[in-house]
């Protein structure tokens, strides 16, 4: 038995050899070229789905910044082979004027416009290898794709993508510092980012990332076998929410090799923008610390700009009302008037005395800005200290003009309530006299004989005289009524009904005077005559 198992082993050994050397059957190798050409198909199939991928992305990344100069692209190949939108691209990434494209449709003209783009870009210390003017023009796809990526990599800055790892260590690969930014970002136990391709399948990535917004995402309800719908929504919320482009579509990342390309483009969009929302903890301490500093300058340097522009609407309302009020046609009024103005200048103007404050905010201002060795603050035209300074002078100067004003009138208002009182007392003591001496000459008891009546008419003659001596005060009167009327006494219809009846009275006495007078002409003439009579009936007589 010993012996038998060498000589099974030969045995066993010469059928393999012999096995070995049978001429191997024409199925085999059709077997094995059928695989071949499976695999290939898949492969080509493959890099063809990639290659649609990247240019559906890629044509809207294109479409997103062109819309600021309202264009658009709607094939990625074709459109961009006479370098119209090319140049219109590359002026709107890098805000620069490039030079103007030659007009024609020709492929000499569309030749000279791709390669002004492409100058501009090794301008730009653009690496672009294998791709010239030519392969743009006649649309090769590969490199066409190629090139917009360049000029995303140039643009979107994502070489410059820098994260400081937990040990200080500075990641040097952009690709790798986005991922590690990635990472950070999305610390859910659901979420393990690893690359750029599988891990973004089923959308939670996408929605960690827009997470930080909680009352935007409900992560809680994500499931991960649900990937269209968990895609659906971080596209959608992201564009409508975080303005990012919807540069990608579900079916596009949920496949079996999502593209890496284009999944990067996307996530840098999310690492921008929350790059801008928290510049001070991406920057660290030293730059939150400059830019607080910035904030804080800001604040004041609104501040000023705020107080300034109350101030001086303040003042130039203040200069208005001041200049344009008129005077109350009192006394009463104008004190009350001198009485408000009063209280303004000594307790309402101080609390906008805020020209101090302004000068200690400018001084405030140009320290920090000299620590930071920025430029001094240059308040806007009419806010400088020394319009400040002059609107505050024209206040003060209609103030002062307001105050005399006012102090005038109000000398003039006593003046006007002197005239009235001295006016009321004498035209009191005027309708008194006259009072008097209309009863006097209203009164006929001149007597029943010569003598009598002789003396009734010496006593009349002196009441004449009297009542002629008094036209003078009654024409002060008349004087003060003028006076107080020229000078628009508030009062002064009052004023002129009494020296009207004043007046009235006056004529009434003269023309009882008159009347008395004639009245004792003729009792005079008659007494006479009477006289007389007894004069001749004594001759006769005798």
């Amino acid at each position: 038995m010993a012996n038998a198992s060498p000589d099974l082993d030969n045995a066993e050994a010469q059928r393999q050899l012999n096995n070995n050397n049978r001429p191997i059957s024409s199925g085999f190798w059709e077997t094995e070229c059928t695989s071949s050409k499976l695999f290939e198909c898949s492969r080509i199939k493959a890099l063809a789905e990639r290659d649609a991928v990247q240019k559906k992305t890629f044509t809207k990344w294109v479409n997103s910044h062109l819309a600021r100069v309202s264009c658009r692209i709607s094939d990625l190949y074709n459109d961009l082979r006479d370098g119209y939108m090319l140049t219109r691209l590359l002026e709107v990434l890098s805000g620069e004027l490039l030079p103007r494209p030659t007009r024609g449709r020709m492929r000499i003209h569309c030749l000279e416009n791709v390669d002004k783009a492409l100058q501009f870009l090794k301008e730009q210390r653009v690496h672009l290898e294998n791709v010239g003017s030519h392969d743009i023009v006649d649309g090769n796809h590969r490199l066409t794709l190629g090139l917009i990526w360049t000029i995303i990599l140039r643009f979107q800055q994502i070489q410059v993508i820098k994260i400081n790892t937990a040990d200080n260590r500075e990641t040097r690969s952009a690709k790798d510092a986005l991922l590690l930014w990635c990472q950070m970002k999305t610390a859910y136990p659901e979420v393990n980012i690893q690359n750029f391709t599988t891990c973004w399948r089923d959308g939670l990535a996408f929605n960690a990332l827009i997470h930080r917004h909680p009352d935007l995402i409900e992560f809680h309800k994500l499931t991960r076998s649900n990937a269209t719908h968990n895609l659906q929504q971080a596209f959608n919320v992201a564009e409508n929410h975080l303005g990012l482009t919807k540069l990608l579509d579900p079916e596009d990342v949920n496949t079996e090799n999502p593209d890496e390309k284009s999944i990067i483009t996307y996530v840098v969009s999310y690492y921008h923008y929350f790059s801008k929302m928290k510049a001070l903890i991406v920057e660290g301490k030293r730059v939150g610390k400059v830019l607080d500093n910035c904030i804080e300058t800001e604040s004041i340097v609104n501040r000023y700009d705020a107080l300034a522009s109350d101030l001086l609407d303040w003042i130039e309302k203040t200069i208005a009302i001041i200049s344009n009020q008129k005077f109350a046609n009192s006394l009463t009024g104008v004190q009350q008037q001198l009485q408000a103005f009063t209280t303004y200048c000594t307790i309402e103007k101080p609390i906008f005395q805020e020209k101090g404050n302004l000068e200690v905010l400018l001084f405030t201002i140009q320290s920090k800005l000299r620590a930071n060795n920025q430029k001094p603050y240059v308040p806007h035209d009419g806010k400088l200290i020394s319009d400040i300074n002059k609107a505050w002078e024209r206040l003060e100067k209609a103030e002062h003009e307001r105050g005399v004003a006012l102090r005038k009138e109000l000398i003039r208002q006593e003046k006007l309530e002197l005239l009235a009182q001295r006016f009321d007392h004498k035209t009191t003591m005027r309708q008194a006299w006259l009072n008097e001496n209309q009863r006097l000459v209203s009164q006929d008891n001149f007597g029943y004989d010569l003598p009598a009546v002789e003396a009734a008419m010496k006593k009349h003659e002196a009441i004449e005289a009297d009542i002629a001596s008094y036209e003078e005060r009654i024409g002060v009167v008349i004087e003060l009524s003028s006076e107080m009327e020229k000078e628009g006494y508030y009062d002064i219809r009052r004023i002129l009904a009494r020296k009207e009846n004043i007046l009235g009275q006056w004529s009434l006495l003269k023309e009882l005077v008159a009347g008395r007078r004639t009245r004792l002409e003729k009792n005079l003439a008659l007494q006479k005559t009477f006289q007389d009579m007894v004069y001749m009936i004594d001759w006769m007589e005798e």
